[in-house]
């Protein structure tokens, strides 16, 4: 089993910056992938930015050159640096962690951003 748990949303206006955090637990040796998520409301969730199995990192075409993915394995943990935020960036962030055969997920964070 892996646990994760989200830090760092809140309110921001259009053009400022935010950093989430999110510190996993348990298992993390069997994950492919790790990272972050979204869900506008009454939208699904949507793939934001994630580390892959090599290392390497996709991010969703709206957010390339906005958002930028890091992590710390010593600390375990990953954050999601955002700048230049939008107010279609306004939804649930959830980090994710994904195993061969198990998807983990935290329990979301709220950001909202203003005009």
């Amino acid at each position: 089993q892996v646990q994760l748990a989200e830090s760092g949303g809140g309110s921001v206006q259009a053009g400022g910056s935010l950093t989430l955090s999110c510190s996993f637990s348990g298992n993390i040796i069997s994950l492919i992938y790790m990272g972050w998520y979204r869900q506008a409301p009454g939208k699904q969730r949507d793939l934001v930015a994630r580390f892959n199995g090599d290392g390497s990192t996709t991010y969703a075409n709206s957010v390339k050159g906005r958002f930028t993915i890091s992590r710390d394995m010593r600390e375990k943990t990953i954050h999601l640096g955002v700048n230049s935020r939008k107010p279609e960036d306004t939804a649930v962030y959830y980090c994710n962690g994904r195993a061969r055969y198990h998807n983990f997920w935290g329990q979301g964070t709220q950001v909202t951003v203003s005009a």
